[in-house]
């Protein structure tokens, strides 16, 4: 449901002119937040949950903002993942695995679906990737 608000919301400030951008922006940003996180949920990697959120996210922020949002997320989950291993005592395994992903190797979607692997939430890192891609965007040239 909070997805649904989001995704609402920018809608409706872009409607009435006050989030700076135009529906058609508003639109693309939620197509295009789509589009980026929806190849991860296909291999295995993500959630539906994670491909709404950044759907509705960017129509509350725009193509630009949140193709810049996603980048960031994409960081600060790989960060996340490590420090998770870390305390779960896997990191070793956790970069072997991230190592045979980058190699394309066959087994590599069994790999991200495997049950025992190192599993979080998301979410924090999208919206603080959001946040770092927003206000970092207003401090900048």
């Amino acid at each position: 449901m909070l997805v649904l608000v989001t995704a609402v919301t920018g809608f409706v400030l872009a409607s009435a002119g006050w989030s700076g951008a135009s529906t058609a922006a508003a639109a693309a940003g939620l197509v295009l937040g789509g589009a980026l996180m929806l190849p991860g949920h296909l291999a295995g990697a993500t959630g539906a949950g994670d491909v709404k959120l950044l759907a509705a996210l960017g129509a509350l922020v725009g193509p630009k903002q949140i193709a810049l949002a996603w980048l960031c997320s994409a960081i600060g989950a790989g960060l996340l993942a490590c420090g998770v291993a870390m305390r779960r005592g896997r990191l070793k395994d956790t970069l072997i695995g991230t190592a045979r992903l980058i190699a394309r190797r066959p087994d590599a979607g069994r790999e991200i679906r495997a049950a025992d692997r190192n599993r979080y939430a998301l979410g924090p890192a999208i919206l603080v990737g959001t946040l770092i891609a927003l206000f970092g965007s207003a401090f900048g040239p």
